[in-house]
Formats: structure tokens, C-alpha cells, sequence
């Protein structure tokens, strides 16, 4: 462990302000006009690669952005480790809700992060915790300690649903082989109690449209005449949920497995404070379903939410218009068993069961993805238990985690090897918000419980 804080210590700033580089790029996946900052971001991690040791570094073509892939094998007979990470961001919108510019880096001093935290896009999810896996690796290599083979494979559409892994891991399944599955794309409970995601909600995202007159209307002559998409577009939207936070749509929870009373127990030990919570949020009060706490609204159970909405005339001024038509996207969070197909049919048919005559619905998916539970009794877990318990100086918690990372199943199913998530975020880095930073002292303590993960996961498997 000595010989890893030196290492780190002595590297703590290099290592900061190669970060800070690779965050100046705007990889912004879901906006064509940075396709080629994409690639640029894709160089940089290729060259990162490289420059820590891989003996193979590729940079692949898929359908869609390229994949950075990177190897290097010691001993066929020694067990292998694959990394996964993605290098493509979320869009900085609403820019002026930023406090500095998103992909102009800078360091703040917080009472949370007294060592300093990176704002800019990306920071958190998941440069910043993609790239401790890469100095974890450099750190090993330098100081001859790698003690397994290891593999990276880092994507850059994950924040567009991954649409080209699949492709891109049915075609190389050899080539990405592996006895076990790393990923810091996740949380931690706080800076002194680390734990380790174990489940995963899987996802279901659509858009919807209304549609109503063939153009827009005068709302003085056509007002309460005709339907007005915005409206019946809204009302729908409310019909979704009941009077106790409840999902409306026929079947969506036939396939939910509960969780027991012992595992909702076991839940309840991970500290946590309400008001803290509100308090962090600026809100007065919680909002959710009935009969649920608040840390098993937003992992165990499934939600619907509408992410975005538009239509009509929302510029400066009035406009007294009708609008032809109303937009809106949403999102439902799944657990086990749920499964995307199945959810958006069931809300594709509904939707437009629900809607008056009056109008016209279209329903269109975008992309999905399948809850994931990783067990805690397997070699991975306890390796990685251990390695945050010397780091941190405390036993993780086992915790569910409320987002999606739709490839963890896909690993599963084609690969045939469990996943770790190792994450080093907090809930208050404001991951795809304004302001979203990345707190140095969890960047560096990923870096050294990585490197520790690995020597016990080879001890362990020997």
C-alpha cells in the first residue's frame, strides 16, 4: 500500500492535469456537430493507453463512434480482467446554469472537497473515473506490480444508449474474454463510507408526439373548439401516475420482483439523512411512492419521468397560438424482471389507448436497457470489498444503484462474466447537470483501491 500512496503522491498532479486535458474536449455524443471531438477523445485515450503500457492499443470502427481498445496479456494462464469505461459526455445544456464554462476545467475548493474538485462535463461521468482505471494500470506497470492480464475497452455512445457495443462485443467476443468485468461508471454512499453498486435498474426511453389541427391556430378563434395538442399532451402525462406515486399502466408491474423484508433491512443500515438530502436539493419535502423509503424509490422500484417537454411558442413575449403539435420524452427506470421490450410496448399501447379523437399519438422508442443484480458472494465482489476496506479504512455496503448501464446485462449474456462496479462518485457531483464536478481526493483514492482491487483479485483466483 506504501508503494501505491507514494506513487499516487508523486504523480498527484501530473495526473490531474492530464485529466483536466481530456476534459477540455467536448465528446458530446449526442450532438453530430462534435463528431469530431469524439474522435480527438478517442485519440487521447488511445494515446493514454500507450503512454501507461498497454502492449496493444486499437482503435476500432463500429456502426457509430470508435471504440478504444487496449490489452496487455503477462500470462495466458494468469486471470483476466476486463475494463469498461466510456469517454463520450452528456450535453452541457442549459449552459447558463453553469458556474464556469463546461469544458473549460477549473478547480474549486469545497466544504465537501477541501483537497478541490473538477468542475466541467464529464468529470464524474465517467472521464474522471475511466481514467483511474488507466492510472491504476500506469501505476502498475511503473512500480511492476500488475499482478493479471488486463483489458480496456472504452466506448464512446454510452450516453446514447451503446447502440454499437453490442455489435461491436458479438463480433470480438475472443478478443474480449475475460474471468471478471471492472467498471467505475457508479457511486459511492460518501467520502468516508464506500460501498459497491449491486444492481442496476435497467431502462425504457420514448419519445411521444400529439398531434392535432394541420397547422398552428389562432387561440381567440379556435380556442375551446378545437383540441390543443399541448393540453390533452399534458393531461396524458398526469394520467400516467395515481393519487399514491403509482404507475397507471396496465401489467408495468406483473413482472417487478419484490424486495424481501431482509433485504430491504439490510438496505436501511446504509447511513443516510433526509434532511441532508432535501437540504442538498433545496426541496421541503419528498415526492414518490407510497409505502417506499426514499433510498428504495430511486433503486428497487421502477419509475416514469417525463425528461423533457415542447410545443407551442415559448419565446420572448406572447404568442396567442394553438400549437399543431406537442412533444415530450420519457424515461422509465426498470428492475427485475422487467424488460425494456416489454415495458415500452405496454406503454406504446396504452398511451395511445388513452388518447382522445381528438388528436393523433405517435409513440417512438429510442433505446433501452436490462436491470442488472451482481451477486455478493463471488471472488470479484469480495476482492473489490477488500480493496475499499484497506483504502478507506471501513467495509463497503452492498447497494442497489438507481441508474442504468444497459451493457452490464449485454457483458453478461454474451461474455459470460460477472460485472464489479467500483464507483468513486457522490450523488452531489451533478452528473448531466450544470456544474458537474468530480472531487480530487475520490479521483486519487479510485486510483489506489483499483490497484489494490487487483492484487486481491489475483490472490484470491490463484
Amino acid at each position: 500500500m506504501n508503494t501505491i500512496k507514494t506513487y499516487v503522491k508523486n504523480n498527484k498532479e501530473r495526473f490531474i492535469n492530464e485529466l483536466i486535458e481530456l476534459l477540455k474536449i467536448p465528446s458530446i455524443s449526442a450532438d453530430s456537430d462534435y463528431k469530431n471531438d469524439i474522435v480527438k477523445t478517442a485519440n487521447a485515450v488511445k494515446s493514454a493507453l500507450e503512454t501507461a503500457g498497454c502492449k496493444i492499443v486499437e482503435l476500432c470502427d463500429t456502426p457509430g463512434n470508435p471504440i478504444v481498445y487496449g490489452e496487455h496479456i503477462i500470462n495466458e494462464d494468469l486471470p483476466t480482467v476486463l475494463v469498461y469505461g466510456h469517454y463520450d459526455v452528456q450535453p452541457a445544456d442549459p449552459i447558463e446554469l453553469w458556474e464556469s464554462a463546461p469544458f473549460e476545467p477549473v478547480i474549486q475548493i469545497t466544504k465537501l472537497h477541501p483537497e478541490g474538485a473538477i468542475y466541467a462535463r464529464g468529470s464524474s461521468d465517467d472521464k474522471g473515473q475511466m481514467y483511474m482505471h488507466i492510472k491504476a494500470f500506469e501505476l502498475m506497470m511503473q512500480t511492476d506490480t500488475l499482478p493479471c492480464n488486463i483489458k480496456f475497452m472504452i466506448e464512446g455512445e454510452e450516453e446514447i444508449g451503446s447502440s454499437s457495443l453490442e455489435w461491436f462485443v458479438k463480433r470480438n467476443q475472443d478478443k474480449l474474454s475475460n474471468d471478471v468485468i471492472l467498471i467505475s461508471d457508479t457511486g459511492m454512499i460518501s467520502m468516508d463510507q464506500p460501498s459497491i453498486t449491486t444492481g442496476l435498474r435497467g431502462l425504457s426511453y420514448v419519445q411521444v408526439e400529439v398531434r392535432g389541427p394541420n397547422r398552428d391556430l389562432h387561440s381567440g378563434l379556435y380556442g375551446g373548439a378545437v383540441a390543443n395538442p399541448i393540453n390533452i399532451l399534458t393531461k396524458m402525462i398526469a394520467s400516467l401516475h395515481d393519487e399514491n406515486n403509482c404507475i397507471t399502466i396496465p401489467k408495468f408491474y406483473d413482472n417487478v420482483i419484490e424486495a424481501t423484508i431482509e433485504e430491504r433491512k439490510e438496505m436501511a443500515k446504509a447511513p443516510f439523512s433526509l434532511e441532508e438530502y432535501k437540504s442538498a436539493l433545496d426541496i421541503d419535502e419528498v415526492y414518490g411512492e407510497k409505502g417506499y423509503t426514499t433510498n428504495e424509490r430511486n433503486s428497487i422500484r421502477p419509475t416514469l419521468d417525463v425528461n423533457g417537454i415542447w410545443g407551442g411558442y415559448i419565446g420572448e413575449g406572447a404568442k396567442t397560438v394553438i400549437a399543431s403539435q406537442a412533444f415530450a420524452k420519457i424515461s422509465m427506470r426498470l428492475v427485475p424482471d422487467q424488460t425494456p421490450e416489454e415495458i415500452t410496448e405496454l406503454f406504446k399501447n396504452h398511451f395511445e389507448s388513452i388518447a382522445p379523437k381528438a388528436v393523433k399519438v405517435k409513440v417512438t422508442p429510442h433505446h433501452g436497457g436490462y436491470p442488472y443484480v451482481t451477486p455478493i458472494d463471488f471472488v470479484g465482489y469480495r476482492a473489490a470489498n477488500k480493496a475499499y476496506t484497506e483504502a478507506f479504512g471501513v467495509e463497503s455496503i452492498p447497494q442497489r444503484g438507481g441508474g442504468s448501464i444497459p451493457i452490464v446485462a449485454l457483458f453478461e449474456q454474451e461474455l459470460k462474466s460477472k460485472t464489479i462496479l467500483m464507483g468513486f462518485g457522490l450523488d452531489s457531483d451533478a452528473i448531466h447537470s450544470p456544474n458537474e464536478h468530480f472531487g480530487i481526493y475520490n479521483f486519487l483514492k479510485g486510483i489506489e483501491t483499483i490497484t489494490l482491487f487487483y492484487r486481491y483479485y489475483a490472490e484470491m483466483k490463484s
